[in-house]
């Protein structure tokens, strides 16, 4: 049987996790052939890890066939090289997932996925219970919302952060806004809150709370959505970016397995 043939962009830690379980042999169906990278030294030494050649553009990559590609590098990653994946054929798993608060974008590389019989997968990141959120939201007119914790190290160089976070008492609430407004703001940090409005209710209709903890390490993500008669809750905490690049290989092993979750 035939391996599946599959490329990664990105060449970073999260890259470097997935290259990791394909040489675990956790993904022994597939076939990883190619890593697309910004910086030529960093993705040849992950490439030659992973017994697969290095390139420089995504043409370069779909010039290898792969069947699927795995992003794990950044929203303008998705933005840049998505809709000439799909237009290609090949599927894509996006881990960037707040490249699509923009509907705009959102609807573009949804027609992209339809006219050359493509799909996108979002993986789950460093949240999870999508199939309970969404089910809920089937049912009727659902209220969804996401309160994150996270420690005020964490907002530097973002416009929510103040020096006095870091010793302030209590929890200071610094964001109060939707999902949509929490991207446009905060374009690589609330990943997860874009993750849920997608499963729930939308990146305009999820609201969005954020919470500065002094001295926390990590993230605390808890997403609610409830209609009458039903609510769930998904409270995670990680104090590592390592899961995201994990529910990437969660992705491509559930792609092939005969029972599917």
């Amino acid at each position: 049987m035939s391996k599946i043939k599959f490329g990664i962009m990105g060449n970073g830690y999260l890259a470097g996790i997935i290259v990791d379980g394909y040489l675990d042999g956790i993904l022994h169906e597939y076939e990883l052939v190619g890593i697309l990278g910004r910086t030529p030294h960093k993705t040849a030494a992950i490439a030659e890890r992973g017994g697969c050649r290095a390139c420089s553009t995504v043409e370069e990559l779909l010039a290898l066939k792969p069947d699927i590609v795995a992003e794990a590098a950044s929203v303008q990653c998705v933005r840049d090289n998505a809709q000439k994946v799909l237009s290609a054929g090949v599927n894509l798993i996006v881990l960037s997932i707040g490249a699509f608060a923009d509907e705009v974008f959102y609807d573009k590389i949804k027609e992209t996925a339809i006219r050359h019989n493509s799909k996108v997968h979002i993986a789950s990141g460093a949240v999870g219970g999508f199939d309970v959120l969404r089910t809920i939201s089937l049912m009727g007119q659902a209220k969804s919302g996401i309160r994150t914790k996270k420690g005020p190290a964490s907002l530097m160089n973002t416009p929510l952060y103040d020096d006095d976070l870091m010793t302030e008492e209590g929890e200071p609430h610094v964001f109060s806004g939707n999902a949509k407004e929490a991207i446009s703001i905060l374009p690589t940090k609330v990943n997860v809150a874009v993750a849920a409005s997608l499963a729930t209710t939308g990146p305009e209709d999820t609201s969005v709370n954020i919470f500065s903890v002094p001295g926390m390490v990590g993230d605390d993500h808890k997403i609610t959505t409830e209609i009458d008669g039903v609510k769930a809750t998904v409270d995670i905490y990680s104090s590592t970016s390592a899961i995201a690049g994990w529910s990437v290989v969660a992705v491509l092993k559930n792609l092939v397995s005969p029972i599917v979750f």
